[in-house]
């Protein structure tokens, strides 16, 4: 069966349809003055996960310490995706100086499996445990969300010290859109959720969020003050591969010279919807087409999926890997896949995809076509978003963009030159240091009246 012939092959050149989204030159930090920081970050998640908001915290940490300012973070023990504690971390307490930064892990509850139910337990063990911890009196308490439940018990310590420090909130995923696109809470839950989550923001000194819709739907559905809002877009974590061998790397992993590699990262959970992908390797192996689908990565749907994968040969999984390994094998690929579940469309930017940008390869991402995820396919021009849910249109456009040499070329310089244009890690940790810096004034002077964001 012949892949059919796609629109893409001519696709217009978009990049300069989004200029909205591209960020002008920055000079650097915006500061209020030029004295070091005291800043405490509060976030579950931290290295040496590597997947998801950790590597953003971790960076963001690391690169306010080189800049000079004084970082503590109080952090979970590393647990995902996994959803189990990691090796060598079993202790109550963990204190140790990674970095630069002041690392305080303390042990919580790590639900199995992760449950709604069992994430609010997690999230309140975890509050519990930080708001005990010393916070060495900081400038700027930076909370990282979707832990809404910390960081609501964050804001609450945080208002009853004697030297009240500015909260910040850095908003990851939506939340209360999180639990109505996985499922997880419709109807009065659904509104409680969002009720909670806007009186959380409405409540911080200040709010990053990580995209323009996310905006969007801050100050508009949850009622937060716009001047309070601020958007810094996640930046590209992992550096672009050199010259690699690809055919002993692909040989590394079992994959034939001749068949098309098209290959998922990160975590298998309910929002990625990877059952889709399954389907489209059994149609595969029906039609004995030449493709292999990659799962790579861990989370707590990866037992179900290997379950539901049993028999079908055109589909292998993978355990995360070491970052060099990691990204030989994105640039090894064919075709990067991005698949989330049907609904899934406002919640989250998948972090895959800053590292995908890296890889010059082409980008699929099956989603739904008004989605933050298409969105970015769109403003980058690194790749093609189809519909989520349609495994045979997935299998149909994998091996149609796998076999096009010249557009999967294109495809990934465009993704290589989003990364320079919009995605620099110096740039997004420069405007980082630079809302701080106007959170802490600001706290320092209550009666200003000047906005707290960029002009």
């Amino acid at each position: 069966m012949s892949s059919p012939q796609r629109e893409w092959t001519t696709l217009p050149d978009t990049t300069s349809e989004t200029q909205d989204d591209f960020q002008a030159p920055f000079d650097g930090p915006e500061s209020a003055d030029a004295r070091a920081l005291r800043v405490t970050i509060l976030g579950i998640n931290y290295a040496p996960e590597t997947t998801g908001i950790a590597p953003y915290t971790t960076a963001l940490a690391e690169g306010l310490a080189l800049r000079g300012h004084r970082i503590d973070v109080v952090t979970g023990m590393p647990h995902y995706p996994q959803w189990r504690i990691a090796d060598g971390y079993d202790q109550s307490s963990m204190d140790q100086n990674v970095n630069g930064v002041d690392v305080h892990r303390r042990r919580h509850l790590v639900p199995d499996p992760p449950t709604p139910k069992g994430r609010i337990k997690m999230e309140a063990s975890f509050g519990a445990r930080s708001v005990r911890s010393g916070w060495n009196s900081p400038d700027v308490l930076l909370c990282v969300s979707p832990t809404l439940i910390s960081t609501a018990m964050a804001i609450a310590r945080a208002r009853l010290s004697p030297r009240r420090p500015a909260v910040g909130v850095w908003v990851q995923d939506l939340y209360s859109l999180g639990v109505v696109e996985t499922g997880a809470m419709d109807g009065r839950g659904a509104r409680a959720a969002a009720r909670f989550e806007s009186e959380i923001l409405r409540a911080a000194d200040g709010v990053s969020v990580i995209h323009d819709r996310f905006r969007d739907h801050v100050t508009t559905n949850l009622q937060v003050d716009p001047n309070k809002v601020e958007v810094i877009r996640n930046w590209t974590h992992i550096q672009p591969m050199g010259t690699i061998d690809k055919d002993a790397v692909r040989r590394s992993f079992g994959w034939a010279e001749d068949e098309t590699v098209v290959l998922h990262s990160g975590n298998m959970g309910a929002k990625q919807g990877l059952e889709n992908v399954i389907d489209a390797a059994r149609l595969a192996d029906a039609e004995g087409r030449r493709v292999r689908f990659v799962l790579m990565g861990d989370g707590n749907q990866r037992p179900q999926l290997e379950e539901a994968a049993a028999g079908v040969s055109r589909i292998q999984f993978v355990r995360p890997l070491p970052d060099l390994e990691f990204r030989s094998a994105l640039a090894a690929a064919d075709v990067l896949l991005v698949n989330e579940k049907p609904g899934v469309a406002e919640m989250a930017v998948p972090s895959k995809l800053t590292s995908y940008f890296t890889s010059g390869n082409p980008i699929l991402a099956a989603t739904d076509p008004m989605s933050t995820t298409a969105h970015e396919i769109r403003a980058s021009g690194a790749g093609i978003h189809i519909g989520s849910g349609d495994p045979r249109e997935l299998l149909d456009t994998a091996l149609a963009i796998g076999s096009d040499d010249v557009s999967s070329r294109r495809f990934g310089d465009a993704g290589r030159k989003y990364c320079t244009r919009v995605l620099s890690e110096d740039y997004a940790i420069d405007r980082y240091e630079g809302w701080l810096r106007r959170l802490a004034a600001a706290r320092r002077s209550p009666a200003r009246t000047e906005s707290l964001t960029t002009s």
